[in-house]
């Protein structure tokens, strides 16, 4: 199967719904997973100026309908996240620009409803300030939190799932991508990693996060014999993985 590889987006957006909702799976909260709603033009990056970690853990209310598609982003415990930066900026530095980075994919999003995976509750209680619905899924790795994220996801009546990692400084339009009938790639600058993945629910997909995900992604996207569009768009391709990449995440 060969790809579209497209140099931008486009489309009508689709209509979405705040609802701000938690959705479990019946287990035990443990740690995080080792490894991993404004109009446009959206505001240059800035630093939130306070953290507050909770003790509580969410409480799922009954189950809701969240519309046709949603974003779902994987977040990490602020305080564990992007520990390879702890060498260029002090550690409430590091908190307040992963949590920044955060916000700024969230508010990417409209005007798709947002569901946040994770399991620390600091993340889940931010996750609701912003207006997402929380899925809460303990130890489960990088790519099985973002798998069963998407099993919740079909079981709640969502038939598209737009992936997005929350480490995007500068992301913008990630609700408006114009629909596709098969998968959407949105790789990093390098053509390594896959910063956004969109994809029809139900169709078995196995998640690759990782080094080379976007290889492995579109090789996974061949096996299930479902097209592939490659979007390079920069606003969604720089993201912060080390100190090197800081240089260029002003403005």
């Amino acid at each position: 199967m060969g790809g579209a590889d497209e140099r931008g987006n486009g489309g009508t957006p689709r209509p979405g719904s705040d609802h701000r909702h938690v959705l479990t799976h019946a287990r035990e909260p443990t740690g995080w997973l080792p490894g991993r709603h404004e109009a446009a033009p959206l505001p240059a990056l800035t630093l939130s100026t306070s953290v507050t970690a909770s003790p509580l853990v969410p409480t799922p209310p009954p189950r809701a309908t969240l519309g046709d598609e949603v974003v779902l982003i994987p977040v990490k415990g602020f305080r564990q996240a992007k520990g390879r930066l702890g060498g260029s900026m002090s550690d409430e530095t590091r908190l307040r620009l992963v949590r920044s980075m955060a916000e700024r994919v969230v508010a990417a999003c409209s005007p798709l409803p947002v569901a946040v995976v994770c399991d620390d509750p600091e993340v889940a209680q931010w996750a609701e300030g912003c207006g997402a619905t929380v899925m809460w899924e303990p130890g489960q790795g990088l790519n099985g939190a973002v798998g069963a994220g998407v099993e919740q996801l079909a079981a709640a009546g969502v038939h598209w799932v737009t992936v997005a990692h929350g480490d995007l400084p500068h992301a913008r339009d990630i609700g408006a991508l114009a629909p596709f009938a098969g998968i959407t790639l949105v790789p990093d600058r390098k053509d390594d990693g896959t910063n956004v993945l969109r994809l029809p629910v139900g169709c078995d997909f196995h998640f690759a996060y990782g080094p080379g995900s976007f290889r492995s992604h579109r090789a996974e996207a061949t096996r299930l014999g479902l097209p592939v569009r490659v979007l390079r768009i920069p606003a969604l391709a720089y993201d912060v993985d080390w100190p090197s990449d800081l240089a260029d995440l002003g403005g």
